[in-house]
């Protein structure tokens, strides 16, 4: 760091009072982990309802999340297109409705569509017809829930480090850890690249828009997702990824058996607790599996031969955000326990939904990490104290 940025960090993180955040630093950088365990819990919470009204709440919390706490890296540039993503399905989903139906039943006619005659063994299904508007209300509150949950999982795209998520991984899920990196990352890089190449274009005055500049900006983009592939993979290489340890058969059958079993035990302690007859042996069977897995994925990370540099502290900050996602979701669980009519509004008969208020304000605690997150260095303020 050259002694003018260190001068400005400095100053900028001076300029904050005591009580509030610090400026972000290497050292105090949050984990990607909790990131993610924030996003999902929001996800969570999205997945329990069907609510407009809280859902709309859930996405402005997120929004509001990455818009203070986001940094300028490539990675961070992909909230929008997760929104772009959920209007898509909010979109499909109401046609979806309109072509093909829908079992919901509706006396408020909205149009009607000609309707194409089917065959005797395809009752139940049709295509056309009339489109009523209990239906169509039915679809927007079920294609805005799967909206509202890819927008909280785009904020922890937005706001993790994929190179720090993919350090903080076990040992065993290395490999596996690696794919995932990489899938969740090139969709954000594709974008950025996208964004330079139609900037450089509009500089020298070609156009930006149409079918030729498309097929124009996509081969360098393209290849530049080619060259960055190889680049990785030269530079994996180089590093020795991929030398495995020598462990004796009888553990690397036990680390198959742990993992396997734990795996299966949270599939099945999972289904106990969504389902209200196997609520008795859920829990005792989720930890069982939870414990189980643990334990195999230990075993397993004696075979990855690999240090790790700076690991990532969870410190009271990382706590705290990862604690505020959890909340929501439980909170929205249990409102959803003891009031499931007003998480899930009715559209036969029409009425218009209700904000439930402390279902809301639980919501709430998911904008816990604008505030205890550090604050990332802002380019505008560094050009003003230049």
């Amino acid at each position: 760091m050259t002694g003018s940025t260190a001068g400005r960090t400095k100053s900028t993180a001076d300029r904050l009072p005591a009580w509030r955040a610090p400026a972000a630093t290497r050292s105090n950088a949050v984990p990607a982990g909790a990131w993610w365990l924030w996003a999902l819990g929001l996800a969570t919470a999205a997945s329990r309802t069907t609510n407009p009204l809280l859902l709309g709440l859930l996405v402005g919390v997120a929004g509001y999340v990455v818009a203070a706490r986001r940094t300028d890296a490539p990675w961070a540039r992909s909230y929008g297109m997760f929104i772009r993503i959920g209007l898509f399905v909010i979109a499909v989903r109401l046609l979806f409705s309109v072509f093909l139906g829908s079992p919901i039943p509706g006396t408020h006619t909205v149009f009607t569509l000609p309707e194409v005659p089917l065959p005797d063994w395809a009752k139940g299904v049709r295509i056309g017809g009339r489109v009523t508007a209990e239906q169509l209300l039915f679809a927007l509150y079920d294609g805005a829930k799967l909206a509202a949950l890819l927008i909280c999982v785009g904020a922890a795209n937005s706001l993790a480090n994929p190179a720090r998520l993919l350090k903080s991984l076990p040992g065993a899920l290395y490999e596996a850890g690696v794919a995932v990196v990489v899938a969740m990352t090139f969709a954000p890089n594709m974008v950025a690249d996208v964004l330079r190449l139609r900037t450089a274009r509009r500089l020298r005055g070609r156009p930006t828009g149409g079918v030729r500049a498309v097929l124009q900006i996509g081969l360098p983009v393209l290849e530049g997702a080619l060259e960055r592939s190889v680049a990785v993979a030269a530079s994996m290489d180089a590093r020795g990824y991929g030398r495995t340890a020598r462990v004796p058969a009888a553990v690397r059958h036990t680390t198959n058996v742990l993992t396997l079993g734990g795996l299966l035990g949270v599939c099945a302690g999972t289904y106990g607790l969504l389902a209200a007859e196997g609520a008795g042996y859920g829990l005792p069977l989720l930890a069982a599996g939870l414990l189980a897995a643990a334990a195999g994925l230990r075993l397993g990370g004696a075979r990855s031969v690999r240090t790790r540099y700076r690991p990532d502290r969870w410190d009271v900050r990382a706590w705290l955000i990862a604690g505020s996602g959890a909340a929501v979701a439980v909170a929205m669980i249990r409102a959803g326990n003891a009031d499931p009519a007003a998480l899930h509004p009715g559209v036969v008969p029409l009425t218009a939904p209700v904000l439930p208020l402390w279902p809301a304000a639980a919501v709430l605690l998911g904008l816990l990490p604008a505030v205890v997150a550090p604050v990332p260095p802002s380019p505008t303020g560094f050009q003003e104290k230049v």
